[in-house]
């Protein structure tokens, strides 16, 4: 079975940090793009971080830099998002995606503008919340 698996949420006070994980199975995260998303309730959609698993190169929203690390472990088939000093407005159910044999531009697209390129899969997402 395809699918992505993400782990790692829960509850956090304000300023401590999380790692989840996207574990991939019936694939390879191999020469994919690979993000993080978040969908506060009444916000839109947004790309938290993205990584291209071929060369490793990144991108983070504005509001995680600095604070948040996305790296992958292709032997294992996992990407993580180290999450640091974290906010109580970081509180949301977190998702990874995959786009399968990208372009050289999708992997940054594919954050900087959620919904423009169409995900080939979806986790069902991990609740972190941040709270005192």
């Amino acid at each position: 079975q395809l699918q992505l698996v993400e782990s790692g949420g829960g509850l956090v006070q304000p300023g401590g940090s999380l790692r989840l994980s996207c574990a991939a199975s019936g694939f390879t995260l191999d020469y994919n793009a690979i993000g993080w998303f978040r969908q506060a309730p009444g916000k839109e959609r947004e790309g938290v971080s993205c990584i291209s698993s071929s060369d490793g190169r990144t991108y983070y929203a504005d509001s995680v830099k600095g604070r948040f690390t996305v790296s992958r472990d292709n032997a294992n088939n996992t990407v993580y998002l180290q999450m640091n000093r974290l906010k109580p407005v970081a509180s949301t159910v977190y998702y990874c995606a995959a786009i399968l044999k990208p372009g050289i531009s999708t992997m940054q697209v594919m954050c900087a503008m959620p919904g423009y390129y169409s995900i080939d899969y979806w986790g069902k997402g991990t609740l972190v919340t941040v709270s005192a």
